[in-house]
């Protein structure tokens, strides 16, 4: 008998676990996919914050780029108050001393520091005269007989140096052109 019983037993336990399976199952199918609505809102609500995310980054950027602007010449602005330091000096020192040897020292030491202080942040002067033209970094103020043949489309005179910063040109030399 308690063989019997045994058996009734473990049946019971059987189906009662295989009905606590068929619920369990149907609560997952229930939780995996959830309403159209619910979808929804949970793709409105990634939208939203991907917006806003998106919105204060851009606020941002356009913060720093307006202080980046304000701030773009100070480091030059910096390297170049010894410099005018340097010419105040020498303008009171220029009332106070009739040597023109020396004011001409000291004009020239300003002058060097000065062309130091652009060359460090990258300005180069270039060479133009006895070069060929180039309308890339040339611009011709006028056009005179060259004096010889080989000076035919080059560069006769310069009447303002051009400059370079980092490879790029930021003032076309003003040169005369022979023909």
């Amino acid at each position: 008998m308690m063989s019997e019983e045994t058996k009734e037993q473990d049946e019971q336990a059987k189906n009662t676990a295989d009905e606590s399976t068929q619920d369990t199952e149907k609560e997952t199918v229930e939780v995996k996919e959830p309403s159209a609505e619910e979808k929804l809102s949970e793709l409105n609500d990634k939208y939203l914050r991907l917006y806003s995310e998106f919105d204060n980054y851009r606020k941002r950027t356009s913060k720093e780029r307006i202080e980046l602007f304000k701030t773009a010449g100070q480091d030059i602005m910096t390297d170049l108050i010894p410099v005018m330091d340097d010419f105040e000096r020498a303008l009171q020192n220029m009332d106070k001393k009739g040597d023109v040897k020396t004011i001409r020292q000291g004009v020239d030491l300003v002058y060097n520091k000065f062309k130091t202080s652009l060359e460090a942040k990258g300005l180069k002067a270039f060479k133009s005269i006895e070069k060929e033209f180039d309308p890339e970094i040339h611009e011709a103020i006028t056009k005179i007989p060259a004096p010889s043949k080989k000076l035919k489309g080059k560069v006769v005179d310069e009447i303002e140096k051009g400059y370079k910063l980092n490879d790029k040109v930021i003032r076309f030399a003003k040169v005369v052109v022979g023909e």
